[in-house]
């Protein structure tokens, strides 16, 4: 008996008694269906949490802190986070980049600008690697990015400032209670217009001056600023890009070497060993986990990443997912049982058959064959139409909302189902409520048609016990 044969004889049988297959079948549809759709809400609960977590900053950034200055370390401190080190950190597998957020402490400076130093601001820096920027988030509304070898010349700085640096001026020409002091971000004219800083940080000049404090006999040191390019402001990637200033860490350190000088500073308090504060870039999210240990292994743990809150997350809906895919799993084992039930009923039905089959030679290996291809078809069939359902019922939990206010149903009605149909699930952070991946498609046709399979071992395995001649008496 060929394949083919096997094939027809099967999917006649299954014809014949269409009543039973289709009892059949709605068990193995329902279950699949519920499975499906447990699982796409766990993924799509998943999604909205990534989203989430974007939104707090970037998931493959690790920030190490090492907080230690001179004279306060000890033999369990871990070790200096110095340039070295630096170097270790990019080395490692996953990692492109590295950079420290570098601020000099105890920097007594001013920045001026405008005709006769008409308008200031206190100075606030940070040394980055100029190579590890763009890796870091920190975008570039025009200009471009620092690179570390420019040269402008003699006392000219080059850095980048945020795109709001130029509203923290103020104009020194006004009285500190005069409200012509101050322009603020979103500052609207008598006409509705925004009303524009009273520096343009792309064009004018920006004095540093720095200061020994001396009121009577005042010792100074200026530089200028030279503005490379204007950052995007994006708090995820660090408020500085909003209303600070990037340089490069070796500028920043000259600057605080030269006021150290400036004042004649030999004392080591308050003076920074290594850097406090590093950041590191990871090729992939789920990479983070792997190159936070191998910081650990290093003898650092004050360590902090958006990652590990979305692990916490991911265990929370895995355990969410397992929990209802178990419940939904509970109607497919009913499934299972009740093709076992069609199938051994089918056994009997066509017993007089089976002992013909084997008096004509059949071979023992086919009447089996003949059995699991039905069970399985059954698994099979049930798995495709049960997906089908799925992909309905998804459209309708996506569209929850819109559907309910085109059959008209009042908002607290809306606001009800909305709770009972998906309170608990996570619905209400943005995105779609449930998402069904191909993957989760072929996966439970699949696992569909294997329950159909192991569900007729046991039948097809009685069938090619029934003895020929016993068979061909039966009635």
């Amino acid at each position: 008996m060929k394949i083919s044969d096997l094939l027809k004889l099967s999917t006649d049988n299954l014809r014949r008694r269409k009543g039973r297959t289709i009892l059949t079948l709605i068990g193995v549809v329902i279950g699949t269906c519920l499975i499906v759709v447990m699982i796409s809400l766990g993924i799509a609960l998943n999604q909205q949490y990534e989203e989430l977590l974007r939104s707090y900053g970037d998931l493959t950034k690790i920030q190490i802190y090492n907080y230690t200055y001179g004279g306060g370390r000890n033999d369990n401190a871990p070790p200096v986070i110095d340039d070295a080190m630096l170097e270790t950190f990019k080395a490692m597998p996953h990692v492109i980049a590295a950079t420290p957020q570098y601020q000099a402490n105890s920097l007594n400076a001013q920045l001026y600008s405008g005709k006769s130093d008409r308008y200031q601001t206190y100075f606030n820096a940070y040394g980055m690697d100029p190579a590890s920027l763009e890796a870091m988030g920190i975008s570039i509304s025009s200009g471009e990015y620092l690179t570390g070898n420019e040269n402008f010349g003699k006392n000219k700085i080059p850095v980048l400032v945020g795109e709001n640096f130029g509203y923290s001026f103020e104009d020194t020409r006004k009285s500190y209670n005069s409200g012509k002091r101050y322009i603020y971000q979103g500052q609207l004219d008598a006409n509705g217009n925004p009303v524009e800083p009273f520096v343009d940080i792309s064009k004018d000049k920006m004095i540093l001056r720095m200061t020994d404090g001396d009121e009577n006999n005042p010792k100074t040191r200026e530089y200028e600023l030279v503005v490379v390019g204007v950052m995007k402001s994006d708090f995820n990637a660090g408020y500085f890009t909003d209303s600070g200033i990037v340089m490069s860490v070796s500028n920043l350190k000259h600057l605080e070497n030269t006021y150290k000088k400036l004042v004649g500073s030999a004392s080591t308090n308050n003076i920074q060993t290594g850097y406090n504060t590093v950041y590191i870039k990871v090729d992939d999210v789920d990479n983070v986990a792997d190159v936070e240990e191998q910081i650990k292994d290093l003898g650092y743990n004050d360590i902090q990443s958006l990652s590990q809150i979305r692990e916490q997350m991911q265990a929370q809906v895995q355990k969410q997912q397992f929990t209802l895919g178990g419940l939904a799993a509970v109607s497919l084992l009913v499934a299972a049982l009740n093709i076992a039930n069609t199938m051994t009923m089918a056994i009997y039905e066509r017993t007089k058959e089976i002992g013909v089959m084997k008096v004509l030679g059949c071979e023992l290996g086919k009447i089996r064959g003949m059995f699991l291809i039905e069970s399985g078809a059954i698994g099979f069939l049930g798995g495709v139409v049960g997906v089908v359902i799925s992909y309905i019922v998804s459209f309708i939990i996506n569209n929850l909302q819109t559907i309910i206010l085109l059959l008209g149903i009042q908002n607290e009605s809306n606001d009800m189902m909305g709770g009972m149909m998906m309170g608990g699930m996570g619905v209400g952070m943005g995105g779609a409520s449930s998402v069904i991946p191909w993957w989760l498609v072929v996966g439970a046709v699949v696992f569909a048609t294997f329950v159909g399979l192991v569900s007729g071992i046991v039948p097809a395995n009685k069938a090619v016990k029934i003895s020929a001649l016993e068979a061909i008496r039966r009635e």
